[in-house]
């Protein structure tokens, strides 16, 4: 069957590779239809050194597919239901696995497409758990879009900030694949949406997604019109994903006792910050990766109710490097899919 592997940094081929076996009992077959790309590719594909897995590896953190097989006694599926899957290897028994906090897991084995093989190839098992249904009218490159793009926001958002309707928040990178989804999701619920974007053209595009207020980085120090805009109150939440480059203007923007919820690190991984603005502003810091599985449904119930993924461009498999170096540009506006 084709895959997709990564051999080295930034040496990425369409393969061939041995198809799985039939199914186990407790496991689907799912014949891959689309990839949706994430920093996470990005990373894996230039070579992190804190990612140990073995060459070559198939790639891609976040997919869509149909049924193909069934294992025995699987019962939630038929053949031919559309699904994505969750994207770490968790182990399905620890207390955080059991009570649903799976990106909590004591036993991970890995992130796959990072750590361990990933959904880039035509045919995988996974474990009937692992294994979420698309609701009728969403499309196979929406559903790719669930389980990071989506499902990374819904559990940043309301698990973890507890964004609330009427609110004010920081959405960071609003022209990025979870920056478009954050954006829409605190509009459905009435909030008014500050965002930060690279340059006018995506500045116009958040705007037509509903942010009230776009602050191009480049021209403005987004810290400063965050806190004029607000009259110097400053915002109830920030969605941070950037990093050290924006870190302490993050903080800046907060009002007394508001929330930062951050999942990234893209400018960089270390920086340092003023202790005593922090207690003394009664902060609170999330730190949030990946997402729940029911976050994942729960994206996918946005998704059919009308609320659809940005996708920027849609490649073939065989420019799955294309999508890749699109991402790495920051050129796109939204998500960046890959068919099968």
């Amino acid at each position: 069957m084709r895959a997709l592997q990564l051999f080295g940094d930034r040496d990425l081929r369409l393969t061939e590779m041995d198809a799985p076996p039939p199914p186990a009992a407790g496991e689907v077959q799912v014949k891959v239809r689309a990839l949706a790309l994430n920093y996470l590719d990005v990373w894996g594909f230039r070579g992190m050194a804190f990612a140990k897995r073995k060459m070559p590896q198939a790639v891609g953190v976040e997919a869509s597919g149909e049924i193909a097989a069934l294992g025995e006694g699987v019962t939630r599926f038929k053949i031919g239901d559309p699904v994505t899957m969750y994207g770490a290897e968790t182990c399905g028994h620890c207390k955080a696995c059991l009570e649903g906090r799976d990106n909590l897991c004591e036993n991970v084995a890995g992130i796959m497409g990072f750590h361990i093989d990933g959904f880039a190839r035509e045919y995988l098992n996974r474990p009937e758990r692992l294994v979420i249904p698309v609701p009728e009218g969403v499309s196979f490159e929406q559903a790719a879009c669930a389980p990071i793009g989506f499902g990374t926001v819904q559990h940043m958002l309301f698990d973890n900030a507890k964004l609330e309707p009427g609110e004010s928040i920081l959405v960071h990178a609003g022209g990025s694949g979870i920056g478009t989804a954050a954006i829409k999701m605190a509009k459905a619920i009435g909030c008014t949406v500050y965002t930060t974007v690279g340059d006018d053209e995506k500045g116009a595009k958040a705007k037509a997604l509903g942010a009230d207020f776009v602050i191009n980085y480049r021209t403005e120090r987004f810290e400063g019109e965050v806190r004029r805009l607000t009259k110097r109150k400053g915002v109830d939440v920030v969605f941070e994903h950037v990093g050290a480059e924006t870190w302490n203007g993050s903080l800046l923007c907060l009002k007394r006792g508001g929330r930062l919820v951050t999942c990234g690190s893209t400018s960089g991984v270390s920086t340092t910050m003023n202790l005593m603005q922090l207690f003394q502003q009664q902060y609170r810091i999330f730190g949030s990766f990946g997402c729940r599985i029911e976050n994942i449904s729960q994206s996918l119930d946005k998704i059919a109710g009308g609320m659809a993924p940005v996708i920027d461009s849609v490649f073939p498999l065989a420019d799955f490097q294309k999508g890749l170096e699109r991402l790495e540009s920051r050129k796109a506006f939204g998500k960046v899919v890959v068919k099968f």
